[in-house]
């Protein structure tokens, strides 16, 4: 009777164990992170929560063609384009930062990235939270920011702070919300030194790594000059290094510093170009 008891006790502790022992792993698994909600570090030109690994680089292609007016240019594509070259790094798992240059205004940007939070499978943390920030150098002529006794150099210099959310939902589709502070040091008359926007954009998988891609940047300031949203849809085809993407924009400024601030396309009047990005991961 009593080795039964004993037995049946042994038995009792090693099932409790075990299944301790599964359910702590099943746990662990439930907590870790989830896979990358966005393809790549960018959407179309915002920023994600997504970081590079510690380490790791990305190449950025980012080219905007001219509006979309007629026929004779080929609906903007023999007009004159804007593009940015960037360079990112993975400093660490958390922290990236990078560099580019744009071709329109001659714009050198200084743009770094932390990470958060990062959502769990389990839901124990419900979405993933960055914050991102730049700072942007006006690289044209001194002649370009007023008369030349009042120039100063801080003349040329811009900022922007933004707080990225973001959340997968289940591999279907991911979405992003975020609040913008842009700062410039000097500006044209009619137009704001401070500038704010809340920021919307989501991708939604259709077939595959292939992704249907979205953006819309309200401004909240606004200036005496009229300004307008920033919207832009596109197609995104990803791999496990690289992404492209192709779409359409109501604007060509491609740091976001100036398209939340000087943007004056108006997407009701169908003032649109198309626009092209390419992410290399190496």
């Amino acid at each position: 009777m009593k080795r039964n008891i004993i037995f049946t006790t042994i038995t009792c502790i090693i099932i409790f164990l075990f299944s301790g022992i599964v359910f702590s792993q099943e746990e662990e698994e439930d907590n870790r992170p989830i896979r990358p909600p966005f393809e790549t570090v960018t959407l179309i030109d915002n920023q994600t929560t997504v970081n590079l690994e510690k380490g790791a680089f990305l190449l950025e292609i980012q080219h905007r063609f001219s509006q979309i007016k007629e026929i004779a240019d080929l609906f903007g594509i023999y007009g004159s384009a804007n593009t940015r070259l960037g360079l990112g790094y993975g400093v660490t798992d958390k922290i990236q930062l990078g560099f580019g240059t744009t071709r329109d205004y001659m714009l050198q940007d200084l743009e770094w990235k932390y990470s958060i939070l990062t959502q769990t499978r389990s839901g124990r943390i419900p979405v993933s939270l960055s914050y991102y920030g730049n700072t942007v150098l006006d690289a044209r002529d001194s002649k370009y920011f007023g008369p030349e006794e009042d120039y100063k150099f801080i003349y040329r210099l811009s900022y922007l702070n933004q707080l990225i959310v973001s959340r997968n939902f289940g591999g279907w589709g991911s979405f992003m919300l975020a609040p913008t502070f842009v700062y410039y040091n000097a500006v044209k008359e009619g137009y704001n030194n401070a500038n704010a926007s809340i920021y919307f954009g989501g991708r939604i998988q259709v077939l595959g790594m292939n992704s249907i891609v979205f953006e819309y940047d309200q401004p909240l300031l606004m200036p005496d000059e009229e300004i307008y949203p920033n919207m832009a849809l596109g197609i995104e085809v990803g791999t496990s290094t690289h992404a492209f993407r192709v779409f359409v924009s109501n604007y060509n400024a491609i740091v976001k510093n100036r398209s939340i601030a000087f943007n004056g396309n108006n997407p009701f009047d169908g003032d649109f170009q198309f626009g092209f990005n390419i992410s290399i991961r190496f």
